[in-house]
């Protein structure tokens, strides 16, 4: 799988810094690499920390951003991730619905300690801790995507059919409302 983009060029949306990359981003970058998937991971120099961030620095649309969101099992206190679209609030009774167990919100002690990265920079990826992992169907409205990539300035480009491959899990509704 290829997403065509390579760290450092700007032959796509936004402008990627050509320096090498922090280590949270080379851990993502390696753990891509692991699972036999050609993604670029790439830094920009300014943050795409927040949805509306990346999706300024990258070019797309706020929609194409693949935010990942932890939260917390309430029975079992395993982390989950759920792959939003970065247009959608996450409905936590639908999560429910979809791994089986309710959940709740999980702080940023929570958050680094089972994935090992900060809120912020939260790959689909590469989790200390492998979480249960719900998919936002609404991503897969778009040809391509943008997800977080280990550091506030990091993401790579892939579309929605390859997200299970990358993150793991299904496709559902999740978006409030």
């Amino acid at each position: 799988m290829k997403a065509g983009v390579n760290a450092g060029t700007s032959d796509s949306p936004g402008e990627a810094a050509a320096a090498p990359l922090k280590a949270s981003a080379r851990r993502v970058q390696e753990a891509l690499a692991g699972r036999g998937l050609d993604f670029e991971v790439r830094e920009f120099p300014a943050s795409t920390r927040t949805s509306a961030e990346a999706a300024a620095a990258i070019g797309c649309s706020v929609g194409q951003i693949a935010k990942s969101l932890i939260f917390r099992g309430k029975a079992s206190g395993r982390p989950v991730l759920v792959v939003a679209s970065g247009s959608n609030r996450v409905d936590e009774k639908k999560v429910a619905a979809a791994i089986g167990e309710a959940i709740g919100r999980a702080d940023a002690e929570f958050v680094r300690a089972r994935t090992g990265f900060a809120i912020g920079g939260v790959p689909p990826l590469g989790h200390l801790e492998p979480p249960l992992v719900v998919l936002d169907e609404d991503l897969k409205a778009y040809d391509e995507i943008w997800a977080a990539a280990g550091t506030p300035n990091a993401v790579f480009r892939l579309t929605p059919a390859d997200l299970p491959a990358v993150a793991g899990g299904a496709f559902a509704e999740v978006r409030q409302g």
